[in-house]
């Protein structure tokens, strides 16, 4: 399902990968702003079915922000949230060959497994930095009064089609730290 009938903007992903998940408790990215969920979707350059619905939901809000800007054009600076991750993140690896999003929301996105059962905050380890699923956001112009000034995306869903290697940075298992040692 690409877009939905109603809302021309809504893009759901292709199988993406999730980092720097934030979908059961919301997280300021900076001291004083606004607590919001959020998941980076990394995804294949060689993507057949997001990058298309992206890339056209983008030229069609680009041209709608150029006829809503001073003279029919674009700001100097305006910014859109598809970022290249070779360009943007060369030193991490997960990013390579990849372009990534980070749509954000101020309420809770519903979460899912394959089967569409919900995964909640109690099984918050099911659903985490490294897994592979799919994601719907809506794009949209900001700010919505005045002078345009990017695209970005709003969070609505996330769905975990299967398992991958954690990208939170794990130092290793408890276990392993500490079933080997003698105490004294």
């Amino acid at each position: 399902m690409a877009n939905d009938a109603k809302n021309e903007n809504k893009v759901v992903t292709g199988k993406v990968r999730f980092a720097y998940q934030r979908v059961f408790k919301p997280s300021a990215f900076k001291e004083g702003d606004e607590p919001k969920y959020s998941v980076t979707c990394i995804i294949p350059k060689k993507d057949k079915k997001t990058l298309p619905q992206l890339n056209a939901v983008i030229e069609k809000l680009t041209q709608e922000a150029a006829k809503r800007s001073p003279g029919g054009k674009l700001p100097r600076v305006f910014e859109v949230f598809l970022h290249d991750g070779d360009d943007e993140k060369p030193d991490r690896e997960e990013f390579e060959n990849s372009y990534y999003i980070n749509p954000k929301s101020k309420t809770k996105p519903g979460v899912v497994d394959a089967n569409l059962d919900a995964i909640t905050d109690l099984d918050s380890d099911e659903f985490y930095s490294g897994c592979y699923g799919r994601a719907s956001m809506t794009l949209f112009i900001y700010p919505k009064e005045g002078t345009p000034k990017g695209i970005s995306a709003f969070l609505n869903n996330v769905q975990k089609l299967e398992d991958g290697d954690s990208l939170a940075g794990s130092g290793g298992s408890a276990a392993a730290d500490f079933g080997d040692d003698d105490l004294l």
